[in-house]
């Protein structure tokens, strides 16, 4: 089931790059990259403590609040605002296909998809 969820993100990331596409916005091609990996800056949560880190993350790769963002942004005529909720659904929708899902509290590696990593059992 978990091989599943994670092959069905593929959906929703190939949607946010064709309307990223569609957007009239004006940024240059070597910015697409920095951009998508904006989300990442959430897990400096974790240089608090793993409650804090997971929560941070939790935001910023939870796609119903990705939609909303874009879906805000296209109902007021923002395409910035749009392009904001377009990067995090593609960039958590990635996340998810690579296996990387919701952090639990425990730490980084314990996602709803499962442990990601090596496992408990084979650490050093």
């Amino acid at each position: 089931m978990k091989k599943l969820i994670r092959a069905e993100a593929i959906v929703p990331f190939l949607i946010s790059l064709l309307l990223i596409t569609a957007l009239p916005v004006n940024i240059s091609w070597w910015m697409w990259f920095p951009i998508f990996l904006l989300p990442d800056l959430s897990m400096l949560g974790y240089l608090i403590n793993n409650k804090a880190g997971a929560i941070s993350y939790n935001i910023f790769h939870h796609q119903l609040l990705a939609v909303v963002i874009a879906g805000l942004g296209y109902i007021f005529h923002q395409p910035y605002i749009e392009l904001a909720g377009l990067v995090l659904l593609g960039h958590s929708s990635l996340d998810r296909l690579l296996g990387y899902g919701l952090k639990l509290e425990n730490g980084f590696n314990y996602t709803h998809l499962g442990h990601i990593g090596k496992s408990e059992n084979n650490q050093n």
